[in-house]
């Protein structure tokens, strides 16, 4: 049996944000979702001082790699699709037990 691991950093712009305590009120929900949504680890891993900015970490496992992807995939369009943020770009990779 194989153990593929897959990440997702999104670099997001917020909307009308103005201090970091309502950046926490638009990041939080969002990486609340993400997990409900789709049972994965979502956490905001960057610019934790820049208002108007966020970086948001998935990561999920499964055992084929298209399952990650699939996964992935939908996270990203969740992003995508918010309409409080931008999606600015996204990076991903994926891993095997080999690797």
């Amino acid at each position: 049996m194989s153990v593929f691991t897959g990440t997702l950093t999104a670099d997001l712009l917020l909307g009308d944000v103005h201090s970091l305590k309502e950046k926490r009120a638009v990041v939080r929900p969002i990486v609340a979702e993400l997990r409900r949504h789709f049972a994965v680890a979502a956490a905001e891993v960057g610019d934790p001082d820049l208002h108007r900015r966020a970086q948001v970490g998935v990561a999920t496992v499964a055992g084929q790699p298209a399952q990650v992807t699939d996964v992935l995939d939908a996270c990203e369009r969740l992003l995508a699709d918010r309409p409080e943020v931008t999606l600015l770009s996204t990076h991903r990779q994926l891993f095997s037990e080999t690797d």
